[in-house]
């Protein structure tokens, strides 16, 4: 049975960027994965039920960041949800046996993303069960990526480059959260995490001043701060991260005991006091970002 699940492309932005009173700082904020607008066929064609599904998902991480625009900072965040297309993955990183046909030759099969089940159209969910009852067509991952995944990285590309001509430099965090304990298909399978895992590609993403200055920010409110390990920095940290181009990325993990109920996708009593330091983790980020340096000629 071929499932047809994919949404029809909508002059709608699939996005929504927070934009602050006048662009101060060159500081630019990502939520890829806190959308949960769930295409009603989706979920209809699912194995899973509707929280379950949910589980891949940064919930209200874009609420956590939502403070940007006060530090002169714009925020954009997805609407979809991860678990539908994954703007954190190459366009076309897909798993031919979740389909019922051949993909063709430009397709990225053979990604470790791929092969966790966690490509630009997932297989599972953080918990590692499966999504679907029955095989997808391409055309369905098409249209996805076409409508949706496409939209997004245009927004983050102008927003970068628009940063960049105007300053010289940019700095993007790309803000996600973490189970707080690893699953099946992570690196680090049934292991408690740290309150934050800052990401940087090991250095390759950006000047080091970044990451050094945010877990020293995050440090002083007493936080447990990692780096790289078990997240060293999506596809988004990767492409957007260009140091000698003034291209600066960061990826930031926060660990979701923090501030919600993982299995009932809530916000707990955490949440409140975790916004507020994030609050200072961005004046902090804000007041670095013109000094990094710039991209050479």
């Amino acid at each position: 049975m071929t499932a047809s699940l994919a949404v029809r492309p909508d002059p709608t932005p699939p996005y929504r960027i927070l934009e602050p009173s006048a662009r101060r700082v060159p500081l630019i904020f990502s939520s890829p994965h806190s959308g949960s607008d769930y295409p009603a066929a989706f979920v209809a064609g699912a194995r899973l039920d509707p929280v379950t599904l949910r589980r891949s998902e940064d919930a209200f991480v874009d609420e956590l960041f939502d403070c940007a625009p006060e530090h002169g900072a714009p925020l954009l965040k997805a609407l979809f949800p991860r678990a539908y297309v994954d703007v954190n993955r190459e366009a076309w990183e897909l798993d031919p046996a979740m389909f019922d046909g051949p993909l063709p030759a430009f397709v990225n099969a053979a990604s470790p993303r791929v092969g966790a089940g966690l490509g630009t159209v997932a297989r599972i969910v953080a918990n590692g069960a499966e999504i679907y009852r029955g095989k997808l067509s391409f055309d369905d991952a098409r249209t996805r990526i076409e409508a949706l995944y496409m939209p997004y990285h245009a927004a983050l590309e102008r927003l970068v480059a628009d940063e960049v001509a105007r300053h010289g430099r940019c700095l993007l965090v790309d803000c996600h959260s973490m189970p707080s304990v690893g699953g099946p298909a992570d690196r680090d399978p049934g292991r408690a995490r740290l309150d934050f895992v800052l990401g940087d590609c090991f250095g390759a993403a950006c000047a080091p001043i970044v990451a050094e200055t945010a877990e020293a920010s995050l440090k002083r409110m007493g936080y447990a701060v990692g780096r790289n390990d078990p997240y060293a920095g999506g596809y988004i940290t990767r492409h957007y991260g260009q140091p000698a181009r003034g291209r600066h990325a960061l990826q930031i993990e926060i660990n979701r005991q923090l501030y919600m109920d993982e299995l009932a996708i809530s916000r707990s009593a955490g949440f409140q006091p975790l916004r507020t330091a994030i609050a200072r983790l961005v004046a902090d980020l804000a007041r670095l970002a013109p000094s990094l340096p710039e991209g050479k000629p």
